[in-house]
């Protein structure tokens, strides 16, 4: 799954994706950039 990673500027491919739930209920996934490790999140159904 791709993501926009906000340190590298660019669309990436998501390392280790995993569906969660934010504060407000929303479905969202969460995995980490495959470049520098930061965290990657899509809003939206996995």
């Amino acid at each position: 799954m791709q993501a926009y990673c906000l340190k590298c500027r660019t669309k990436k491919e998501m390392r280790d994706p995993k569906p969660i739930t934010m504060k407000n209920g929303k479905p969202a996934t969460q995995g980490t950039c495959p470049t520098c490790g930061t965290k990657m999140f899509r809003i939206g159904k996995s």
